[in-house]
């Protein structure tokens, strides 16, 4: 189903051709839904199947006087279906049509949404694979800590959209409901077999209950979903842009024929694509916090959600599809530096294996304390100087009471580090 949808569809979704095809879906459904209980005449839902129609220029045109798009909607309605055009509409209220409209339009946004994680996570396991044992130091707090290979990180980031592609099959659920219930939701003047065949009618579920809409907790669940999507794409993002400065230059983004960096420096090679993202992320975030602000509406309802809906679900579904595709085609082309992996790994003389000479060291009989204290002074002293880790330790007395030549040597291997790299990837990519 997801793949009915592409790319170039999201923005669609949300202009008033789509949104007025929707409405008028529904109000034919209901009208059959209607002639089947008896309640209105078949010939009449036949007249309104062929002959109903709208301009979104007449429409708009009438909002401008009646101030109320439904009305608005179904006055132009009206003018093309003639007098069998009192059926239409009957027994419902605006957002019987509203909210089941907006759960199609979100439900659409979702599938092609989803099928963008799906691209990536293709993306980043195949990078994943080919640099599994592209060794680079990894780093804590910004320091230099132990050894990881480029593969680990980018399978951490799979990890994290296949969380994301979870959290989203989720929502899509959660958001994938209708209601044809009337102005509080008690089927007042409509029945809820009615509900229940418009919703079947348009791979809907009925909401369990209802005021004159569906609860916002629905919408709240789906934009937290985009925004902690937008969040895990800043992480890669912002990681990306650690990476790529002058000083680590491990990755960058392509740099394309006839690019350019900078007005002023013509050396200029930044991560524009990444800085742009962590850019908008901040914008689905915070149409979050919009959305969970709608969850709380006076008694059955009222309309302070509509306006920032209207804002929300374009922007946040639209810059979603743009952030993914964008993120995806910078993975796909990130060039990689193993030189500079490499370089950055040897970079504190054996500093990172500090850890190896304490547990070597505890495993031997020495205190962890008095371990700890002897690890530290050659490795302060290294660090001060940038003499060689490997050649303090083997002076070092204290320690050679405790580890032979062979047995320092033997600690100073990238091989200790790396070992479970590929159970941890069968783990992840199972």
């Amino acid at each position: 189903m997801i793949e009915r949808y592409s790319r170039a569809g999201m923005a669609k979704i949300w202009e008033p051709q789509n949104r007025f095809d929707k409405w008028l879906q529904i109000e034919i459904l209901v009208c059959e839904a209607m002639a089947k209980q008896e309640m209105i005449p078949q010939e009449a839902v036949e007249t309104i199947k062929q002959k109903a129609s709208f301009s979104v220029d007449r429409i708009q045109a009438i909002e401008e006087t009646v101030k109320h798009d439904v009305i608005a909607f179904l006055t132009n309605v009206e003018e093309s279906v003639g007098p069998d055009a009192r059926f239409i509409h009957m027994g419902l209220t605006s957002s019987d049509i509203l909210d089941t409209a907006f759960a199609l339009q979100l439900k659409e946004a979702m599938l092609i949404i989803i099928g963008g994680v799906r691209k990536l996570m293709d993306v980043l396991k195949e990078k994943a694979f080919e640099h599994k044992n592209t060794q680079m130091i990894g780093r804590s707090h910004g320091i230099h800590a132990e050894p990881i290979t480029f593969g680990l990180k980018l399978a951490v980031w799979y990890s994290e959209m296949q969380r994301n592609l979870r959290r989203l099959k989720q929502a899509l659920d959660v958001i994938s409901y209708g209601k044809i219930s009337g102005a509080v939701g008690t089927f007042a003047n409509i029945s809820p077999e009615i509900e229940k065949y418009v919703c079947e009618h348009l791979d809907l579920k009925p909401a369990e209950i209802s005021t004159q809409i569906i609860q916002r907790d629905r919408h709240a669940q789906y934009f937290t979903a985009l925004a902690i999507l937008g969040g895990s794409i800043e992480k890669i993002a912002v990681e990306i842009r650690h990476l790529q400065r002058t000083e680590v230059g491990e990755v960058e983004e392509a740099f394309t024929s006839g690019q350019k960096g900078s007005s002023a420096m013509p050396h200029k090679k930044n991560p524009i694509g990444s800085e742009n993202l962590s850019g908008l992320a901040r914008l689905v975030r915070s149409n979050c916090i919009a959305a969970m602000e709608n969850m709380a509406l006076w008694h059955e309802r009222d309309i302070s959600h509509s306006s920032v809906e209207r804002v929300i679900a374009p922007d946040s579904t639209i810059l979603i599809d743009y952030m993914l595709n964008r993120l995806t085609g910078i993975m796909r082309n990130l060039v990689v530096n193993k030189n500079a992996m490499v370089r950055n790994l040897e970079k504190l003389q054996g500093l990172i294996f500090s850890q190896q000479i304490l547990l070597a060291l505890v495993k031997k009989g020495c205190s962890r304390q008095h371990a700890y204290s002897i690890t530290q002074k050659n490795s302060l002293r290294a660090w001060s100087t940038g003499e060689d880790f490997k050649g303090l330790i083997l002076g070092d007395q204290d320690i050679q009471n405790y580890l032979d030549k062979r047995e320092v040597s033997e600690i100073f291997s990238l091989k200790y580090h790396l070992k479970y790299v590929e159970q941890i990837f069968a783990r992840v990519f199972q």
